[in-house]
Formats: C-alpha cells, structure tokens, sequence
C-alpha cells in the first residue's frame, strides 16, 4: 500500500515537473524576446515606480533605489502567484473533462513557473545590491528561511484562490483590486519608522510588511530578520496549507460539474 502510493506521489511529482517545463517553455515562444521578456517586464514595472514616487515625487528614504527594489520584487512574486493562481483550476476545466488529475496539482504548477522566472529576477536584484556597495555578510544564511517562508504564505493564499474562484468566477477582478489596495500598505515605499507609532500595530498584521523588511535586514542592512515573525508567518502558512489541499479535495469531483 505504501509503495502504491509512493508510486503514484513519484507520478505525479514528475507530471508537474514536467508540466512546469513545458508552460514555461510555451510562454517563452510567444515572444520575440523569449525568457528576456521575464527580465524585461519586472524592470519597466520597477522603472515606473521608481520614476514616480523617487523623482517625480521626491519621497523615499535614504537608498531609495534599492529599498524600492527589494520590496517590488518581494511584492512581485506574491502578487504573480495570486494573480495567475486564482484561475488555475477555473482554467483547467476542459483538461479536467478528459482525464483525472488532482485539481491541487494545477496551482502548483503555477507557483512553480511564477517562481521560476522569480529566481532569474531575484538573481539581477543581488548582483544589483553587490555592485550598488551591498556586501555579503553572515545574514545572508538566513536568506533561504525567508524565501521558504514566503513562498509558504504564497502558497496558502494562492490554493485559496484556486479552490474558491471556480464557484465565484468574478471573485478574480476583486483580487486584483484588492492586491493594489494591500500594495501600498506592504512596506514598499516607507519604512516600518515612517509609520506613526499608533499604527504600527495595525501596519504590521500584513505578513508581507514583515517578509519585505526581512529581506532588506539581509541584504541591505546586513543584519538577521525578526525570527519572531517569521516563526509566526511560517506556522500560519503551513496550517493554511493543510487546510486548503484538504478543501480543494473536498471539491475534487465537483469542480467538473461546477465548470461544464
């Protein structure tokens, strides 16, 4: 029994390995410029917004330009993954009228292609901050507990989404509404400091201000993230996890009926 379903864990382990090649192969031959357009896309997106509130604006802090890109690229990833992962399971529905796969595999797929082209970004962003006067320092063995870290609390958010949008399609257009709103409450653009003390309480419930201030402790500032936090985001995301793998099977069968 246990090796049956070794078997099977084996199986479809490498159909999402493979299907992850394979979307991100397609996606890159839809372009001229292929896989650049994965560099190309995040550095305009950057571009505008640093164009706007540290020139045009005049407001930030000291080093604005790399304070800037550590907390957009931090906000990228996590908004790419909800963004595209609420409708994995929606989108998947004339897959699902030929064979059986489980529905949980469709936004792993997609959290595996977003953070695919996350690396090569996060890769530009590192040699960015060397040759800026960022060194390397002992904090930097903390880096990958943040990145697991949030690619947890992604995860939990992004199955949610999966689960849920296939009975409220329109739920989709109140996402990304919402995600521009939580955008500009995530510590892009101001540090924790810049916050009045009577609202720093409130400002730090959103785990994304306490993941982008962990990377910027690391690669900036050359210090340890708050472990506290982390310990805290962590856990809820491995909960969360559990809870919705468990509510996406529980509508296994019912996603094909809902989708006809």
């Amino acid at each position: 029994m246990i090796k049956k379903r070794l078997d099977i864990l084996s199986i479809y382990s490498e159909l999402i390995l493979y299907k992850t090649y394979a979307d991100l192969r397609a996606e890159t031959e839809r372009t001229y410029l292929g896989f650049l357009w994965w560099i190309f896309e995040p550095i305009m997106y950057m571009s505008v917004f640093y164009i706007i509130f540290g020139l045009l604006l005049a407001r930030g802090t000291k080093d604005f330009v790399p304070f800037l890109l550590v907390g957009l690229t931090a906000w990228q990833w996590f908004k790419s993954c909800l963004s595209h992962g609420a409708e994995t399971i929606l989108g998947s529905h004339h897959l699902m009228q030929q064979v059986y796969l489980p529905k949980v595999i469709f936004p792993i797929v997609l959290i595996l292609t977003d953070t695919v082209k996350f690396i090569f970004i996060f890769a530009l962003l590192l040699i960015f901050l060397w040759s800026y006067g960022y060194g390397v320092g002992l904090p930097y063995l903390a880096l990958p507990i943040v990145l697991i870290v949030q690619m947890l609390f992604t995860t939990t958010f992004t199955f949610l989404l999966a689960a849920i949008v296939p009975f409220v399609p329109d739920l989709r257009f109140v996402v990304e509404n919402l995600l521009t709103a939580i955008f500009f409450m995530s510590g892009i653009f101001l540090a924790a400091d810049a916050v009045p003390e009577a609202y720093q309480s409130l400002y730090y419930l959103n785990p994304m201000v306490s993941i982008i201030e962990s990377y910027r402790n690391i690669l900036m500032y050359n210090t340890l993230p708050d472990w506290s936090a982390l310990l805290i985001i962590g856990g809820f995301s491995l909960v969360g996890i559990l809870l919705t793998v468990r509510l996406i099977a529980h509508f296994e069968y019912i996603y094909p009926k809902v989708m006809r």
